[in-house]
């Protein structure tokens, strides 16, 4: 098992795969298969145009996304904070009257160390917020990450978060000891996902996720893009 390994091609030819090509130019050979846990989308991009047959491209390529989420990640004083006076999880739904995937309309807040409290320092809690798959990709996508626009942009979005964290936290800001905020680039930077999406969205009853089969011989697909889904169980079942 080889990890933090930035996979730039899937190689194949004769309509047939033989393994894969890193960033850094070092490539793996296939003994019986490759299997791809990248989402649909990201794995159409790595592979060069011409080894697949067009209407699979273009069959696959059109499967709708969700939007993608914002993210704050903190580390939060709480010395005072006794055993059960906060949960775990939360959930907010800013306006039942909106649609679900309204932007900046559901919030979940996680506080895993909560459960594990190995997961912060003696004295402090880790808490995670975020947007559930309702961030619009368009209006971060000609935005340069790092510039004052971007940052300015980035406080913006996460406000509603924060405001989230703050009906548990009153006094959050006295609190904070670490604080980050992670946007749709983000997602796509550092998780390599196309448009920095959640995933398909394929509503009940009006269309399934694709199999795992490709016209390539040896080339499987997984992940959440993918029937059976993700994970380990999903790429066994190929």
């Amino acid at each position: 098992i080889i990890t933090k390994l930035h996979i730039k091609e899937i190689l194949i030819d004769n309509e047939k795969v033989y393994g894969v090509k890193s960033k850094d130019g070092r490539v793996f050979k296939a003994s019986k298969a490759v299997i791809s846990n990248a989402s649909i989308w990201d794995t159409l991009n790595l592979i060069p145009k011409g080894k697949l047959p067009n209407e699979f491209v273009e069959e696959k390529s059109a499967i709708p996304q969700c939007k993608s989420f914002m993210h704050i990640h903190l580390g939060i004083k709480a010395e005072d904070i006794k055993e059960g006076e906060i949960y775990c999880h939360y959930t907010q739904v800013l306006d039942w009257d909106v649609p679900i995937d309204t932007p900046g309309n559901v919030i979940i807040v996680s506080i895993p160390s909560v459960l594990d409290p190995t997961l912060a320092p003696k004295g402090c809690h880790v808490v995670h917020a975020y947007t559930a798959g309702n961030e619009p990709y368009a209006i971060w996508e000609n935005i340069k990450e790092g510039s004052e626009e971007y940052i300015r942009l980035k406080e913006e979005r996460a406000k509603v978060l924060f405001d989230a964290v703050e009906k548990v936290f009153p006094d959050l800001e006295s609190r904070l000891e670490v604080r980050l905020i992670g946007t749709p680039k983000t997602h796509e930077r550092f998780l390599r996902r196309n448009r920095g999406t959640y995933g398909p969205e394929i509503y009940a009853g009006q269309g399934i996720l694709p199999g795992p089969s490709t016209p390539v011989q040896g080339l499987y697909l997984a992940g959440d893009s993918i029937w059976p889904g993700i994970g380990v169980p999903a790429v066994a079942a190929c």
